[in-house]
């Protein structure tokens, strides 16, 4: 076994003694890529995007359920917590509704 298979993946990412941080746009790929695979649902896009001192927070929007016609589709958006290296610690769904119908909970209707 040569060493670059026995260096952990989060190691091997270190350049010139510093770790390499992804770009946000990686961040956001990654977020979107775990969530698909754990929940097996669509996300359709990326709502909310912050930093933090422990990693980054999105809120992602899900297709859950498609109908006919699509303004009736059920959509969820979910809170998606990573860490630092952009790898996923958790993730809560926030709310679920209507394509079609807006959100009168949230400020200038978004």
């Amino acid at each position: 076994m040569n060493d670059s298979q026995k260096t952990p993946k989060s190691s091997r990412r270190q350049t010139g003694g510093a770790d390499k941080q992804p770009t946000p746009i990686e961040v956001l790929r990654q977020a979107r890529t775990q969530l698909t695979e754990l929940t097996g649902m669509s996300a359709e896009k990326v709502t909310s995007f912050e930093q933090s001192e422990d990693g980054w927070t999105l809120e992602v929007e899900v297709l859950e359920l498609a109908r006919v016609p699509d303004t009736m589709s059920l959509m969820a958006s979910y809170q998606v917590d990573l860490d630092q290296e952009g790898q996923l610690t958790g993730y809560r769904r926030v709310r679920r509704y209507e394509r079609g119908r807006s959100d009168a909970h949230r400020p200038g209707g978004r």
